[in-house]
């Protein structure tokens, strides 16, 4: 050991390193690598949940490695130049050619440290990379920013699809893209200058061919799908009903996805920013045949202050993840799942009268809506509330749960605030086209007409008789 880092060997090395920068460079190394070793286990039992630890090991561990590797030598660079500028000579600087045993040590030692450093440095980068892609990352790093689309996504059939297969998909190109769009991003949230509520649809949004695609087959056919929506009266005992549709989804040529995105099939339409309101429409069959539809508005063309988009899967399902329920139907769901007891009095009219109310912030929602729930219980039927007390503290967590996955004050987002196209009861949706109010040249209409979608076989019946030949009563709320 004594001969390899011999005095004259490490005389120069020592000399040209002992300034500030270098000093600095070796001490950020060194607490980088220490605190890598010591985080080491942490990332080898898997992916990392917490946001902060993530940040800490994949995102701020390389930059500081990185900075003091490169700090070492510029300090050194440094020092030599001023030194020649005074004419001072190193004195034990090995002549720079192979024969001289000294300067092969030199070349062996910063050789195996590079080499350590590139595999600390790789492993930190592809952490990085990979945790940057993660679902914690895009939901829980910027809490306010993330935290309504997050909540959204963890309650969706999305919930185990990660946020980049949708929002950035397969290759590089967009990978590079989304990540100088989040660098924007990072500076509004640092700022605190981003939008709120975060304006929909996102205008960068990969086409959807592209990415919703990869596993949904636009051309697949599918056979007719029945649904069954269940739904509450607000009378004293929350009567239950059930509404029953046969969804035509169809495909090749058939059905909703055949007649909107078929082979062959071609739609163009002009709207505002939001996609809510759309004058014009053009349809080109398989065939190649156009014909364009229009409001009374509308009839000389699309209107020139409107942008024109070919129509893809996200026009009708704008929220395939980040959904947010009406109070209604959010009520509705709870109760059919038995999160909320449908046997006390009462129930869905006063949780509606107690969701619809405006609460500042959201511990001030969390405090007041199991409050209001219990009291009113209490005082207004307490022997309800004698016999079924646990029924009563758990239906006022959920209906606080309700609130919690629909509602954001700190970012404005209300119950509506962000419109889901697929259907038509809350929202126009459908009827943005199939309003009746669409008309071509020749005086066809873009049809309204029930059957063309789905087939209505009960509409909020207390016992439909479709599901008792069906043998699906097992399903009644």
């Amino acid at each position: 050991m004594k001969r390899i880092f011999s005095r004259d060997f490490l005389s120069p090395l020592v000399r040209l390193s002992n300034n500030w920068l270098s000093l600095t460079g070796v001490v950020i190394v060194t607490t980088a690598t220490v605190f890598w070793l010591f985080l080491l286990p942490v990332t080898l039992r898997g992916q990392i949940t917490h946001p902060y630890i993530g940040i800490l090991i994949f995102l701020l561990l390389p930059v500081f490695f990185v900075a003091g590797l490169l700090l070492i030598p510029a300090g050194m660079l440094l020092r030599r130049r001023r030194e020649r500028g005074r004419g001072a000579r190193l004195a034990g600087l090995p002549a720079l050619t192979w024969r001289n045993r000294d300067f092969r040590r030199l070349v062996t030692f910063v050789g195996v440290t590079t080499v350590v450093n590139i595999v600390v440095a790789s492993q930190l980068t592809y952490g990085a990379v990979e945790y940057m892609d993660s679902v914690t990352f895009c939901g829980l790093t910027c809490h306010q920013v993330m935290q309504p689309e997050y909540t959204a996504h963890e309650n969706s059939p999305h919930a185990r699809v990660a946020c980049v297969a949708c929002h950035i998909g397969p290759g590089a190109s967009w990978f590079v893209r989304s990540k100088l769009s989040g660098t924007g991003q990072v500076f509004a949230t640092i700022f605190d200058t981003y939008p709120r509520p975060i304006p929909t649809p996102v205008k960068s949004l990969r086409p959807a061919r592209e990415t919703c695609e990869v596993c949904h087959w636009p051309q697949r056919f599918d056979q007719d799908k029945l649904v069954i929506t269940p739904s509450y009266a607000d009378d004293a005992q929350n009567t239950p009903s059930q509404t029953v549709l046969l969804v035509k989804i169809g495909g090749r040529g058939r059905g909703i996805h055949g007649m909107h995105v078929g082979e062959g099939v071609h739609i163009r339409y002009a709207s505002d920013e939001t996609r809510q309101t759309i004058p014009w429409v053009e349809y080109e069959d398989p065939e190649g045949h156009k014909t364009a539809y229009a409001e009374d508005g509308a009839k000389g063309g699309p209107p020139a202050n409107l942008t024109i988009r070919e129509m893809d899967c996200i026009d009708c399902h704008n929220r395939p993840t980040h959904a947010f329920d009406m109070p209604g139907a959010g009520m509705d769901k709870a109760m059919a799942a038995g999160l909320i007891s449908p046997s006390l009095p009462f129930v869905k009219k006063e949780g509606l009268a107690i969701l619809k109310k405006a609460y500042p912030t959201r511990n001030q929602a969390a405090a007041q809506i199991p409050a209001a729930f219990v009291a009113y219980y209490r005082n207004g039927y307490p022997a309800v509330y004698q016999r079924q007390p646990e029924q009563i503290r758990r239906s006022a967590q959920a209906l606080l749960g309700i609130y919690d996955r629909n509602v954001f004050p700190a970012m404005n987002i209300a119950w509506g605030t962000y419109p889901n196209n697929i259907g038509h009861n809350d929202f126009p949706g459908c009827f943005r086209c199939h309003d009746g109010n669409h008309s071509s040249a020749g005086g066809k209409v873009v049809t309204q007409d029930c059957g063309a979608c789905h087939n209505l076989l009960a509409i909020q019946e207390t016992n439909p008789k479709i599901l008792t030949d069906l043998d699906l009563t097992g399903g009644t709320p």
